[in-house]
């Protein structure tokens, strides 16, 4: 087995395992999972829905659906926890708004409810105010250069003109809450594929 593969498997177990304890020590558990654009957050999040152990099926919310726009990385991050995460611990029920990307303005607002397991992905998640609701905090690191060729390969254009703007919030983001440092597991995906189902659709129409 290539030490590749064998690394890969390592960091499978390690983020099932993690699962496993959330689930034990919680009946519906919220995971949270954060790092830099472009590290894998989208795909690892559909890998932990794909796999949940059990017969529960998570729901998954990313953040990329509710920013109020490329400036909205901090705004983004205090309403996933004001809005859904304090709510849902208090009364067994939150809320999280949708944004209108293509109006760019408040879209609709989406309740969830604590009887199912939460996963939350994406930039801001880690605040320390909101890792403190949360049974479970994934942090993901990878290469520079791969993370950026990744998240601009998914966005297009539209983030080709923000990357800057985005990464200065988020450094600033991450020199004010130490959302590494909060995790409760941290994981290199640089040489992790993180494939899922979905992914290899979308190759496959790519080649179409």
């Amino acid at each position: 087995m290539s030490s590749a593969r064998e690394g890969e498997l390592r960091l499978r177990d390690a983020v099932q395992r993690a699962i496993r304890d959330a689930a034990a020590r919680q009946a519906a558990p919220v995971v949270l999972i954060d790092g830099p654009s472009g590290a894998g957050k989208s795909s690892l999040a559909d890998v932990l829905v794909a796999d949940w152990p059990g017969d529960a099926t998570p729901r998954l919310v990313r953040m990329d659906d509710l920013y109020p726009g490329w400036g909205g990385l901090d705004a983004g991050s205090v309403a996933v926890g004001w809005d859904l995460l304090r709510p849902l611990r208090a009364s067994g029920a939150g809320r999280w708004r949708q944004w209108d990307w293509t109006a760019d303005a408040p879209a609709g607002w989406h309740t969830v409810d604590g009887r199912a397991p939460l996963i939350v992905e994406g930039c801001g998640t880690l605040a320390m105010a909101n890792v403190a609701l949360a049974d479970l905090a994934l942090w993901l690191d990878a290469d520079d250069a791969l993370r950026k060729e990744r998240a601009l390969a998914r966005d297009g254009l539209s983030f080709v003109t923000h990357w800057d703007q985005w990464q200065h919030d988020f450094e600033r983001y991450v020199e004010r809450e130490r959302p590494r440092d909060n995790a409760s597991l941290v994981l290199d995906v640089t040489d992790w594929p993180l494939d899922t189902a979905r992914q290899r659709a979308l190759r496959a129409n790519v080649g179409t």
